[in-house]
């Protein structure tokens, strides 16, 4: 075992009750697994900060751990909306269940089927760039990008390389058997998510800066980011949210409050062909997990994108 040192599609019939280049696509399958957690289920440990060495390598480092953490502050010319990297990687990209750093890096460079090629670790970043943060990806041999890499590389230190650890990803999450219903999840997102989010899905600041994420409209991930899909979205809450009561939540609330949230407007898929939602759709979203892209929700088109 090799171990490096440093670093359906478901026909959906929605209404309200139920220096860089581009990257091409997000692909972000590889973030939902089998749920596979035990008592005796034990997760890599990542390197403690007090571990770093007292060098340029171990400077570099906690750059990226910077940026990561406040993307918006050290890296704002490559951010386009008011998130941050460890919105959706949470404790520092650390946390297990939740896309750590730790299960991504030791997996690239790797086929991505949605961009038919094989893509390094900085493209993956590039594309989190691109579509979750709504900006503009940076080059590949950028500081924002090296840094990034080195944190997750040490992060990874130890473990083993093309072997995929348990905690890696988001947890797979049964979909109820009736279906999602965002009148549903609009009342459970007023009872557990909206008291940090915001009533509008607008999220929380505290002066120019975000303390709660929004999760949908111009500051939020765009139509492009994997976190639109909501079996995606399901299988983040149902493991970590509301924010320190993880797995509170019941399957089927899961996905209703993740249907519930994106089903509203945000910034538009990068990749928009022609203009055209419907093209856009038929290209990149009706075979990418379960999302509501190009389809009428209350009798209203959702793609169309806010800015």
């Amino acid at each position: 075992m090799n171990t490096h040192l440093l670093p359906t599609l478901l026909a959906l019939s929605v209404s309200g009750a139920v220096l860089a280049a581009e990257i091409k696509m997000d692909d972000q399958s590889q973030l939902t697994q089998k749920a596979t957690k035990g008592a005796s289920e034990r997760y890599f440990q990542p390197p403690q900060e007090k571990d770093l060495p007292s060098n340029a390598y171990g400077e570099l480092v906690q750059q990226g751990r910077a940026i990561f953490v406040d993307t918006q502050k050290h890296a704002a010319e490559y951010v386009g909306n008011g998130m941050n990297c460890t919105n959706c990687h949470l404790d520092q990209g650390r946390k297990a269940n939740s896309a750590p750093l730790w299960g991504a890096y030791p997996m690239y460079p790797a086929y991505r089927k949605k961009n038919d090629k094989v893509n390094s670790y900085a493209e993956r970043v590039q594309g989190c760039f691109q579509f979750s943060m709504n900006g503009t990806p940076p080059a590949a041999d950028s500081h924002v990008i090296n840094a990034l890499t080195a944190y997750s590389y040490w992060l990874s230190t130890g473990a083993p390389t093309g072997q995929e650890l348990p905690g890696r990803a988001y947890p797979e999450v049964p979909q109820p058997e009736g279906g999602f219903d965002i009148a549903k999840g609009k009342r459970v997102y007023a009872e557990q998510c909206a008291i940090c989010h915001g009533d509008n899905g607008q999220g929380q600041k505290a002066g120019d800066g975000y303390v709660f994420p929004p999760l949908w409209g111009a500051d939020s991930f765009n139509w492009g980011a994997g976190m639109h899909r909501i079996n995606t979205a399901a299988a983040f809450i149902k493991e970590s949210m509301p924010l320190g009561k993880g797995g509170t939540l019941s399957d089927a609330d899961a996905w209703h409050v993740a249907a519930y949230m994106n089903s509203h407007e945000r910034p538009q898929d990068p990749r928009l062909i022609e203009g055209s939602v419907e093209k856009t759709r038929e290209k990149y979203h009706a075979n990418d997990g379960i999302n509501l892209y190009g389809q009428q929700v209350d009798g209203v088109l959702l793609g169309q994108g806010v800015k």
